[in-house]
């Protein structure tokens, strides 16, 4: 498995160095060797096997960036755009449920490592860095989604414990996770009155359903319900009423990493629809010397270089301490845009083959919709900038 639009990409770039193609190496061996032949099972399974943890793990891979203390590979020498490369090489197989659902813990762990005790981290952290444990993050619920200063699963303190009552959905490995970090209403109405709350899922009173969807197939997904479940005051995350804040800035690592996978989609439409375009033969000639079909190939390059771009400025405003959410907001939208545009183009490109199962197009066809609404939907990511701009 090549991805020649990218190792171009890197090479041309200011902001990645050996150290980024080590990591490509890596992830791209065991993306070849672990996950490939085995995609069409897991999707048609609607999970991936736990044993993908373990491995995945061993490999480095959960753990990159995360702290040594707790198991990771620590920061030395990592940056996020390692993270960035990391993910490229995830979304090769063009089956968006199997990063999703083994890299979950990269939105449910880091709450724990910014805002818990360290007593929670050295709980937690190493058992899911190791691909023993699974993390999800629980804050989508039934009643709505990103409007997290309004959510209504309620958290109520009786002496050393919380009470639990509520629900949540939409949640990634939401079926498996053995803890899900809960966004939940300890306080008044609005966002001063929300916290976080690490439950764990053999709780009396924990229990969950499964959500069939469109796409993500390798990945589990859940409705999970919250009946009086009791959990130990330990288990705070951050302070009582704080938890607001530390979601926004998870938001801001999901939709940067969200903006990845959607230029990396993109790239496996237009390597697939390259390499199609080559060998197919229509009317006598090649396709790819009709001149209709290298201007779509081109838009699609246009595209997609210019999202990368972006992403890349993005990724150096958080390494440098410059961060803005109205720039991730905007990019989310970007990056999932381009993704539809050349899902769409290169469907176009490959004709009744980009309908057939175990085509890489096929299947990411299959995964805009929730790339798109993921992280909040394209008019709430506009609602959101419009705010952070001031206008």
């Amino acid at each position: 498995m090549t991805s020649p639009l990218f190792d171009q990409w890197r090479a041309r770039s200011p902001y990645y160095d050996e150290s980024h193609e080590a990591v490509c190496d890596t992830v791209r061996r065991f993306v070849e060797r672990e996950i490939l032949p085995n995609v069409d099972a897991w999707e048609a399974a609607g999970e991936l096997p736990r044993s993908l943890h373990k491995k995945a793990a061993e490999a480095g891979i959960l753990g990159l960036g995360y702290p040594a203390e707790f198991g990771g590979t620590g920061s030395n020498g990592f940056d996020i755009f390692h993270s960035l490369v990391q993910s490229e090489e995830m979304c090769r197989p063009g089956a968006g449920g199997i990063p999703a659902s083994l890299m979950t813990h990269g939105i449910g762990l880091p709450p724990i490592l910014a805002m818990g005790s360290e007593e929670m981290k050295q709980r937690i952290a190493p058992a899911v860095l190791a691909g023993g444990k699974s993390i999800s993050l629980g804050v989508t619920e039934p009643a709505g989604g990103a409007d997290v200063a309004n959510l209504k699963t309620k958290a109520e303190r009786k002496g050393a414990s919380y009470i639990v009552n509520g629900s949540k959905t939409y949640i990634t490995s939401g079926m498996r996770a053995d803890y899900v970090t809960t966004a939940v209403r300890t306080g008044g109405p609005g966002m001063g009155g929300v916290s976080l709350l690490l439950i764990e899922t053999d709780r009396p009173g924990f229990s969950r359903t499964p959500l069939a969807k469109m796409g993500w197939h390798a990945s589990d997904t859940a409705t999970l319900h919250f009946d009086n479940v009791e959990v130990p005051a330990e288990n705070l995350i951050g302070p009582e009423n704080g938890g607001f804040m530390g979601i926004m800035r998870n938001f801001n690592g999901e939709r940067l990493g969200m903006a990845q996978q959607a230029a990396a989609y993109a790239r496996v439409c237009f390597e697939d629809a390259l390499d199609w375009a080559q060998q197919r033969e229509v009317f006598g000639k090649p396709l790819i010397r009709n001149q209709a079909i290298r201007h779509k190939l081109a838009d699609m390059l246009r595209q997609i270089n210019s999202t990368q771009a972006w992403i890349d400025q993005c990724a150096w405003s958080v390494r440098e301490g410059k961060a803005f959410p109205g720039d991730f907001a905007l990019l989310k939208v970007q990056a999932t845009r381009t993704m539809e545009f050349c899902a769409r183009e290169a469907c176009q490109i490959l004709g009744g083959a980009s309908f057939m199962r175990g085509c890489r197009v096929e299947r990411i066809y299959r995964e805009v919709r929730v790339m798109a609404i993921g992280g909040g939907s394209e008019e709430i990511m506009f609602d959101l900038a419009s705010r952070q701009y001031n206008f």
